[in-house]
């Protein structure tokens, strides 16, 4: 009978260790478990594509990147749901481009504690622009060009400020993976001052160059890389208006450009008439959704690739 008590004490004492060392592994600092023996991955959610890749590229396995937006459109005009910005409010992390882009933010309850401005320690670079102009085009409807432009990752070196930003919010999150998440964000800034350096290059072969944008969206691409653009308000999959041609070759009078920029791939009569009056075209795709072949880098290289044409 003693020899089964003493077993059962033994078994008990041997239970209650286990359990007290199994809580302190579970308890230990900047470790979360979701019922496994696996650390949860952050949820984070973004308001653009460039945020997305930078995100996936630095945490890789050890968070969940969604950018809910939809794949038609420019994501800084779109309005999500009541149940997408539910969803956004229970992420763990939420990446904001900064600079004004997607206005929606500021229409509803973000948690605070959440949200991370990746570009607000540059605000001071911030780029105004002379004018505001309102149009109306495709699903998007009617939405102004803000006085303060936004594409701020056309700018290489500030996409790399940005990427910095969300690896060091990352460490703050996970401690025990900061070198796992410094190591992938020194070889993402790598390619990002490549792509620097590269454009730097295009621009020195030319610099006199002339262009125009058939949208005022390459404000941090120009003042980066010293490239002389005039805008326009065209888009690739409408034909231009009368007046719009006119406007054009009102602006070739005093901007005697060879080139058109477009944001995508324009129409075949629009090409063809620019043509026409002396004007090529050239894709440089901004890159705010996610694209259709490839990813941030890959489409980044064939937009350098497209603008070496222009400064042949």
């Amino acid at each position: 009978m003693k020899t089964l008590e003493s077993a059962a004490l033994k078994s008990k004492t041997f239970f209650f260790c286990t359990l007290f060392v199994l809580i302190h592994i579970v308890a230990l600092p900047g470790i979360s478990y979701s019922g496994t023996d696996v650390p949860r991955k952050l949820t984070i959610y973004v308001v653009n594509y460039p945020l997305k890749y930078f995100a996936e590229r630095i945490a890789v396995d050890r968070a969940k990147v969604v950018f809910p937006g939809p794949s038609e459109g420019d994501p800084a005009y779109w309005m999500p749901d009541a149940e997408t910005v539910a969803a956004y409010q229970k992420a763990d992390l939420i990446l904001l481009n900064g600079a004004n882009y997607a206005k929606w933010v500021r229409k509803v309850s973000l948690p605070r504690s959440k949200m991370v401005d990746t570009s607000a320690k540059f605000k001071d670079r911030y780029i105004t622009a002379e004018e505001v102009v309102t149009h109306s085009h495709g699903a998007e409807g009617s939405h102004a060009h803000e006085s303060l432009a936004f594409t701020t990752w056309l700018d290489f070196d500030l996409a790399a400020k940005q990427a910095r930003e969300i690896m060091e919010i990352l460490s703050r999150k996970k401690p025990e993976a900061k070198d796992f998440f410094e190591k992938n964000y020194t070889a993402l800034e790598h390619d990002l001052l490549s792509l620097d350096s590269k454009m730097k290059n295009i621009a020195a072969k030319n610099p006199s160059s002339l262009l125009v944008a058939s949208h005022p969206v390459y404000d941090y691409l120009s003042r980066r890389y010293g490239l002389n653009i005039k805008s326009v308000h065209w888009e690739p999959d409408e034909f231009p208006s009368d007046a719009q041609w006119s406007e054009l070759r009102a602006m070739l009078k005093k901007h005697s450009a060879k080139w058109m920029i477009w944001e995508g791939k324009p129409m075949k009569e629009s090409a063809e008439r620019l043509k026409a009056v002396g004007v090529n075209s050239l894709v440089f795709d901004p890159c705010g959704n996610i694209p259709d072949q490839g990813d941030f880098m890959s489409v980044m290289r064939r937009n350098g690739k497209n603008l070496e044409s222009a400064f042949q």
